[in-house]
């Protein structure tokens, strides 16, 4: 039997550095791309599909997968507590990858996982009967809205349009506005340094690119101001442009 092989080599060839993410893509022998992150004392290796780790839930590509079939087929399952514990793996495999993707540009991977783990929070609030373990996910939901507005106002920037990078930040604050209020907090939202930071990156944009207002922009405050003939002719337009 041969003995297991320490790693020293490989993390001496990779110095860890603790004022930045340390993240890369890599293809293996078999051809395969990984992520790999570098932290204090090892290397992460995640798949870039799938799972983070590459694991099958009997026969689901994720626990979420797994759970949701689960439901369909027997809709009064209540989870147990290896679901919760795999819950919970799942939830960090997933942050770590997102971080990941941003790190490394890749917006609209960050995107879907983020969409990933938005959707896991949910099914535990639908599918738990312990509040308490709900809430010790729910209250990171802001930060992963954070994370998905801001990739895709990155991914709308590098693809499309500022305009279309600003509307996504928008749409990022209004959803997370209703989270606000949905928890009877939404005098804090303004201060909120995640908020804070949205909005900071929305008006470095605007002056960035010589941006004013968004058409979307234009439209709400015709609405709230009852000007309806422009609010018309300002929907028509933006049927117009996302037509074509």
């Amino acid at each position: 039997m041969k003995r297991p092989r320490h790693l020293d080599d490989l993390l001496k060839r990779w110095a860890f550095d603790p004022a930045t993410l340390n993240v890369r893509m890599i293809k293996g022998k078999d051809d395969r791309d990984v992520l790999q992150m570098r932290v204090d004392m090892g290397i992460l290796q995640l798949e870039t599909t799938g799972r983070p780790d590459g694991e099958k839930i009997s026969g689901s590509d994720s626990y979420l997968e797994h759970l949701q079939l689960r439901r369909l087929n027997d809709p009064d399952y209540e989870l147990t507590e290896r679901d919760c514990n795999e819950i919970d793996r799942e939830f960090m495999q997933f942050y770590h990858r997102r971080i990941c993707w941003l790190r490394l540009q890749f917006y609209h991977r960050a995107v879907t996982d983020a969409d990933h783990t938005l959707r896991l929070m949910d099914l535990c609030e639908e599918m738990s009967d312990d509040p308490e373990w709900t809430s010790t996910h729910e209250q990171y939901r802001p930060f992963v809205l954070f994370h998905r507005t801001q990739a895709e106002a990155l991914g709308e920037l590098e693809e499309n349009t500022p305009e279309e990078a600003i509307q996504a930040i928008n749409r990022g604050l209004d959803v997370l506005r209703v989270f606000f209020v949905k928890h009877d907090a939404e005098e804090h939202f303004d201060e909120d340094e995640l908020i804070v930071r949205l909005i900071d990156l929305r008006e470095s944009l605007r002056n960035e690119y010589s941006v004013g207002q968004t058409l979307r922009e234009r439209l709400d405050q015709a609405v709230q101001q009852e000007q309806y003939e422009l609010a018309a002719k300002l929907r028509d337009e933006l049927t117009r442009r996302e037509t074509h």
